[in-house]
């Protein structure tokens, strides 16, 4: 391992591609949700590095999660600081504290900037380098998941396509994703709307491959008036059911001490690109309008206290490909 590995572990949010071969990808996702909530934006640069050169390009994602349409800028020009989480897109530039924009060409026009006060950050400890756990160490795994910020306040506004949108006042939240090849199959849920202000869920089952073979391996962060509640795989929580119908997702996870419900409704969403070994074709359906009910139980034996009950607005939601082996 080099010291570049040891660095970049232990601060997820930097950019992972420096120095690596084909095939590798990296992006972030940036949600932001206006104050009226009228208006719900995923916005997800990226770079996309295959052995075919002509197929290599940096990109901007768009993602309007009101109207359900999604948009795909392709740039063949990416930089990204190395001992940084700053990242520049020919006119566009993302830090983990906002980003700005000056996208002109045949898909549309975007400018504006924002920025983030009041980020909630993904607390990092040598053991357990974020989200992934001590799974974070492990270098063979084909998709990598960092969480940036849980919610933060928005300031600034943007032009999107002719229309002029204040996010001022408006909550936010920011993931990433790098390696080589987004899962064959999984669920992934998020929602930072729920009554009590800085309550968020990030929640992710997928398909995850090992030395040739593959696993069942979840991620499920709740944070609630300051603590943050983990069950993965990594820490010995169980999944207890997972069912997926066309119209809902229910899936409840339990450890020693607690056990969280969860059941989501699907809404009508856009289809985004995501990375193949050889190509940024792979088709992703996400809704920005699901609404997530959340249930925190406490456990004590066969006892259970409730801690906390409330659905989640404008909720991210994907079901991808398939889900044969999570199901199970």
């Amino acid at each position: 391992m080099t010291q570049g590995f040891l660095q970049t572990r232990i601060n997820p949010n930097w950019y992972h591609g420096h120095g690596k071969s084909a095939p590798f990808f990296e992006g972030w996702y940036y949600k932001l949700v206006s104050a009226d909530e009228r208006h719900a934006f995923a916005f997800i640069p990226g770079v996309f590095i295959t052995q075919n050169p002509k197929d290599t390009h940096s990109f901007v994602q768009v993602l309007d999660g009101t109207k359900g349409k999604a948009f795909y800028h392709s740039y063949p020009t990416f930089y990204a600081k190395p001992n940084a989480f700053d990242v520049q897109i020919a006119h566009n530039h993302f830090t983990e504290t906002g980003f700005s924009l000056s996208i002109n060409d045949e898909v549309g026009k975007i400018s504006g900037d924002v920025r983030f006060e009041d980020m909630t950050p993904m607390p990092i400890h040598p053991l357990s380098p974020g989200i992934m756990g001590y799974f974070g160490w492990l270098p063979f795994l084909e998709c990598n998941h960092g969480i940036v910020s849980f919610d933060h306040r928005i300031i600034g506004a943007l032009n999107i396509y002719g229309q002029e949108i204040d996010f001022t006042g408006g909550r936010g939240y920011i993931e990433k994703d790098w390696g080589t090849n987004f899962p064959s199959g999984y669920v992934w849920m998020q929602t930072n709307h729920f009554s009590t202000l800085g309550t968020s869920l990030s929640a992710s089952i997928a398909v995850i491959p090992n030395f040739g073979r593959t696993f069942p391996g979840f991620i499920v962060a709740f944070r609630h008036e300051g603590l943050l509640y983990r069950f993965a795989t990594y820490n010995g929580a169980k999944v207890d059911t997972l069912r997926v119908n066309d119209e809902t997702v229910n899936w409840t996870s339990y450890n020693r001490t607690h056990e969280l419900i969860i059941r989501a409704t699907r809404a009508e969403g856009a289809t985004l690109k995501s990375p193949e070994r050889t190509e940024m074709q792979k088709r992703v359906d996400e809704t920005m309008k699901a609404t997530v009910n959340v249930q925190l139980n406490r456990l004590d034996g066969f006892r259970k206290t409730l801690i906390y009950q409330d659905t989640g607005r404008n909720a991210g939601l994907e079901v991808v490909g398939d889900l044969g082996m999570l199901l199970k």
